[in-house]
């Protein structure tokens, strides 16, 4: 193969741009929610796009689909597997999740168009309900797939709208018909926007993930006692939004101490009976903990449980916490982190190691092969969000060495 074969950088912009306007609504926001109308609509261009380049589908019985490039010479062997989600949050940009699995797919075209041979099966995945904002946890698909979640557990899966993750896989024609994991891949690479500010803020086109956060969610709830807000002196209360709110500033002291290794969201919080002259009764809220490194989570997931401890004592209140999610961090190959950066050096990009604050399919993949992701800037960072961008040139830049580490992963010995 020629030592700097590219991908068809028109083709891969105007598919990002084709399956960013499936979905759309009236007022112009995008959302492509998992086992949605919309996601079949993406589901269904995506396939067309497999079927172009000579792909075999298969879908597997969570909804995960495969585009399979095999032959009689290599499909004894494991497959290299690529890809990641089209699935949204509300009201999306166009390139997150979307961007692996054109990429992945326009990699395999522009192999094939070259008349390349690989020593084993490509395989461009995507994976179910990523994004978790109609079931409940996200990644499920990948989950799922490595074996973390069972199948019958995650298509009973109810949704924010009372769905049923598998009565509407199968109504909208993706229940599938094999089991997942019926392919154990050889490796798994997921290219991806990188979702926050730091190559945009370097100005470095690659970015080569050699690691990922962990992940732990729980919710909180604070339970105190409601009374009038003009006739209870301070002192006399019991105030759960006053506790909540030091719950909040007690996890951005830990993370300003944390030599920015920590970061800690309360993303969603409610007061009741959440009126303007009652004292609040009860408040309930979330905390995303993150940090890239086992041991110091355990600490902050500790720090935080005594810290609620004190608080009720101190405050007079009643706290109850409920585990939402925990993944532990992921440390990603280091023969396949060392390819991409390789892959950017030899076409003179600029690269720098990584760790990926958000999660990803490419973490449950990691439980059951060697696997790394390349990241390209976020034009400020900003990502769930219609003004999510990255630059044509740098997304053409990424495939590129997604397509140079697929080729050196695949070539023949």
């Amino acid at each position: 193969m020629k030592s700097k074969l590219s991908i068809n950088g028109e083709r891969l912009l105007s598919r990002l741009k084709e399956l960013g306007q499936i979905g759309v609504d009236e007022e112009g926001k995008l959302t492509r929610l998992a086992a949605s109308d919309t996601n079949k609509e993406g589901r269904d261009a995506v396939v067309a796009w497999m079927k172009d380049a000579d792909l075999k589908i298969v879908v597997d019985r969570i909804g995960n689909i495969s585009g399979i490039w095999s032959s009689l010479e290599n499909e004894s062997q494991e497959p290299l597997m690529v890809g990641s989600h089209i699935d949204t949050v509300i009201n999306a940009g166009i390139y997150d999740g979307c961007y692996g699995v054109i990429g992945g797919i326009e990699v395999i075209k522009t192999l094939k168009e070259e008349g390349y041979t690989p020593s084993r099966p490509i395989v461009v995945g995507v994976f179910t309900n990523e994004e978790g904002v109609r079931y409940a946890p996200d990644m499920m698909g990948s989950l799922v797939y490595a074996g973390g979640l069972s199948l019958d557990e995650a298509l009973a899966t109810v949704g924010t709208d009372g769905t049923i993750l598998g009565e509407e896989l199968k109504r909208i024609g993706y229940e599938g018909t094999v089991e997942p994991g019926f392919l154990k891949p050889h490796a798994f690479i997921e290219l991806h926007i990188e979702q926050g500010p730091i190559l945009d803020s370097i100005k470095t086109p690659i970015g080569a993930v050699e690691n990922l956060q962990g992940i732990s969610w729980q919710r909180v709830t604070i339970d105190g006692v409601a009374n009038h807000a003009g006739t209870t002196p301070t002192a006399m209360r019991k105030d759960a939004g006053l506790a909540a709110a030091k719950v909040i500033t007690f996890l951005r002291d830990r993370c300003n101490n944390s030599n920015a290794t920590t970061v800690a969201t309360v993303g969603c919080i409610e007061l009741e009976p959440n009126a303007i002259n009652v004292i609040p009764s009860r408040a309930t809220f979330t905390v995303d903990l993150r940090n890239p490194n086992e041991d110091r989570l355990k600490e902050e997931e500790s720090a935080l449980d005594e810290y609620l401890k004190q608080l009720a004592e101190t405050d007079g209140v009643k706290i109850s916490t409920e585990r939402l999610v925990r993944f532990e961090p992921v440390i990603f190959d280091e023969n396949i982190v060392k390819l991409v950066e390789n892959a950017a050096k030899e076409r003179g990009l600029e690269s720098k190691r990584m760790t990926s604050g958000a999660g990803q399919d490419a973490q449950m993949l990691a439980c059951i092969c060697p696997t790394a992701m390349i990241f390209v800037p976020s034009v400020d960072g900003i990502s769930h969000n219609p003004k999510e961008f990255t630059p044509g040139d740098d997304l053409v830049a990424g495939a590129n060495v997604l397509l140079d580490v697929v080729s050196k992963l695949t070539e023949t010995k």
